[in-house]
């Protein structure tokens, strides 16, 4: 079977991984359930390609993505349920569905009128949901909808955002700022009462907090996250080329090193106007103490 750009060879070579006696005994061996990790891990590489502008590894891990897809869907066709054709058209009925200033006569909207009737269409839609179920409100409650598979960073950001939307929220981060430090201190008394299950407590407490912060001033906090540990990564990695060069290794220094080398890479990021101005700094104090 040769490759091909065309989806339904990638569907065909599904199906064929998919096919009993001839298949792969470990695709075969599949479920929904054993799938879903490995569909979250791809999101993320998607997610760590973009990180990086790595455009070609984008264009790889978007096929691992896809891929998930068209696995699901043909687990599901096994089963009589649905099959790709019907994931494709469910798709784009709600993209058609939730655009009308695109697709129907709504023109001429400005982003905060097109994110209020995104809001309206998909309420009208869980609506839909809750009658065919029969008038089950499964979907009831201002927080209601969120999936608890997602990673805990968005799940905490989509909880807040639905809160804000009852009333339920900080008007100023500054306030948020304060909860912040709230949090910390409690942090800090449960150290002082060695109770690591309730130092464990309000951690959470100060991580959603933080996420809070984030979202009053518009930062993504798992893009941010990701900034950090990038910067991390690059700082360390910087810590073990200049112990290599001495012919070391991180395990074979002090913390008191690896600290000097790491404000030193620290440092080496700066920009060099900043770097000036602390040099001009610690001058005119020095002239002051002489």
């Amino acid at each position: 079977m040769k490759p091909s750009r065309d989806i339904h060879r990638l569907i065909e070579i599904m199906a064929a991984l998919r096919t009993p006696v001839t298949g792969c005994p470990w695709d075969l061996k599949q479920t929904f359930a054993t799938i879903a990790p490995y569909t979250i891990e791809e999101a993320h590489e998607v997610a760590d390609a973009i990180t990086r502008n790595d455009l070609d590894d984008l264009k790889d891990e978007l096929g691992d993505l896809l891929l998930q897809v068209v696995f699901h869907a043909r687990m599901a066709q096994e089963q009589g349920v649905f099959e790709f054709g019907d994931v494709v058209q469910s798709i784009t009925e709600k993209l058609i569905r939730r655009h009308p200033h695109v697709f129907g006569d709504t023109r001429h909207l400005t982003p905060d009128e097109v994110k209020g009737l995104w809001d309206k269409i998909k309420a009208e839609e869980k609506a839909a949901r809750r009658q065919r179920r029969g008038g089950a409100d499964e979907d009831a409650g201002a927080l209601a909808g969120i999936p608890s598979g997602l990673p805990a960073l968005t799940r905490a950001l989509k909880l807040q955002q639905k809160a804000s939307k009852v009333g339920f929220d900080w008007n100023d981060p500054r306030a948020v700022l304060d909860k912040i430090k709230e949090e910390t201190a409690e942090i800090e008394r449960a150290l002082d009462a060695a109770d690591n299950a309730a130092a464990a407590d309000e951690i959470g407490d100060l991580m959603f907090a933080l996420v809070n912060l984030a979202r009053h001033l518009d930062i993504d906090a798992d893009t941010s996250l990701r900034g950090t540990n990038a910067k991390f990564e690059r700082r360390f990695a910087a810590i073990e080329a200049a112990l290599a060069r001495i012919g070391r290794t991180p395990s074979e220094a002090t913390l008191a090193e690896m600290d000097a080398l790491w404000d030193e890479a620290k440092n080496d990021e700066r920009p060099a106007s900043e770097n000036r101005h602390q040099e001009a700094d610690a001058t005119s104090l020095k002239r002051a103490r002489t």
